[in-house]
This record gives structure tokens, C-alpha cells and sequence, in this order.
């Protein structure tokens, strides 16, 4: 295996996940769609650097270099850098300017590079300068529950602001990694068709080539 890592959930509502992992030799795969975006560190030969990795609209092909140590930040959809437009980090991974050594650059201040073990405390930090904030309407509409009120132009407004995609695109995408990871858990194709809501095979193969960029047969073989 050429990257070892570990991810734990995080309790705070604006961090998803953390991921603290290494790279033990060159490497590439195939990977998904993403709906999160994501804040990356990347230590290598005694220096660092923070990336602001954005949302991913269909599969592709990532690739990485032996001896780098990685953090991902995945951040809960609705967080999103007020300064930033979320629409301008689609398919983008931007390099963040170094301050020092051990800072760099993020709405307008210096910041130390966090670490797996402080990244929910950088993350707060960063809530409280204003540099994040959350749309609490996001997480409300993907559960069915959208504000009383709330117009659908309203609505859609607030969602592409704090997200830069549409809703029925993150459905598409978060219904597509749902089935591949079923799949690679060996639950049969004709079950995850029924579970997910696919009209029949051929639906879901569409769907995963597009967003997974594997066909379900393939993505089976794999568990």
C-alpha cells in the first residue's frame, strides 16, 4: 500500500472528518467525486505547505510522491470561507502563500500549520476571526428540512454560496459513494440498486462511471 492513514470523525459542526496518513512510495488511483472541500498540509524534506482543496464534480485521477506526512481537514457541507466564493474552489487545488517556515497565508493573517491532534482548535480559531463560517440551511435542506419560509430561490442561493453546487448534483454524488461503499462491503448489485434508489442496473452504472469512475462490477471485485 503506497498511503497509509487514519481517519476519525470530528464532534465539531464545522469539521467532517480528520486524516492523518503518509505516503510510503509513488503512487495514483482512480478517486471519486467529492462534495466536501478540504484543507490539506503537506510535510515533506523538513518543509510544509497548506493547500485549499476544493469540491470534485466528477472522477479523475489522483497522484502523490513517496515521503510526504498528510492532514486533511474535510469540512461539513454549508462551512465555507466568506472571503473565498465557493463556486472558485470547483475542481481546484490552491497552494496557500507561506507567511514563515511554519505559517502561511489565509484571510489576510498569518497561520500556524495544525496537525491532526489541534485541528478542530485551528478550525474554531478560524471560526472566530471570521476566516469560516457555516450556512446552517445546508445541513437542514440535505436532511429534508429546509426552513419554514425559506423560498427555493432563497434556497438555492444559500446552498451554491456555501457549497458552490447545486443540491441535485450533491445528491447525485453522496448517493454514488453511498453505493460504492456498499458494494465494496459485498452487498449485492441488485440490493444496492433497491437501497439507493436506482431505476435498474444500467441507472446505476451510469451513475458510478460518472462520479466514481469505476462501473459497479468493477467496484465489487474490489472488496
Amino acid at each position: 500500500m503506497s498511503i497509509l492513514s487514519e481517519e476519525r470523525r470530528s464532534g465539531s459542526p464545522y469539521v467532517e472528518a480528520v486524516t492523518h496518513g503518509r505516503t510510503e512510495s509513488d503512487g495514483s488511483t482512480v478517486r471519486p467525486a467529492e462534495c466536501h472541500w478540504h484543507l490539506v498540509v503537506v510535510r515533506q524534506a523538513g518543509g510544509a505547505r497548506a493547500l485549499a482543496v476544493g469540491p470534485l464534480t466528477g472522477a479523475g485521477i489522483a497522484s502523490w510522491g513517496a515521503g510526504a506526512e498528510i492532514l486533511w481537514i474535510k469540512f461539513t457541507l454549508g462551512t465555507f470561507m466568506p472571503h473565498v466564493p465557493a463556486r472558485n474552489l470547483l475542481d481546484s487545488e490552491k497552494v496557500l502563500p507561506d507567511a514563515t517556515r511554519k505559517s502561511f497565508w489565509l484571510g489576510g493573517s498569518a497561520w500556524p500549520f495544525p496537525d491532526h491532534e489541534n485541528a478542530e482548535v485551528f478550525v474554531q480559531r478560524l471560526v472566530r476571526e471570521g476566516v469560516l463560517a457555516r450556512d446552517p440551511v445546508v445541513g437542514a435542506a440535505l436532511t429534508g428540512h429546509p426552513p419554514q419560509g425559506l423560498s427555493p430561490r432563497t434556497l438555492r442561493h444559500r446552498f451554491l454560496r456555501a457549497t458552490g453546487l447545486a443540491q441535485d448534483a450533491v445528491h447525485q454524488v453522496e448517493r454514488a459513494n453511498r453505493a460504492a461503499a456498499q458494494l465494496r462491503r459485498g452487498v449485492p448489485i441488485p440490493d444496492v440498486i433497491h437501497r439507493e434508489g436506482y431505476f435498474d442496473q444500467p441507472h446505476m452504472t451510469r451513475s458510478l462511471k460518472r462520479w466514481v469512475g469505476l462501473t459497479p462490477a468493477r467496484i465489487a471485485r474490489s472488496n
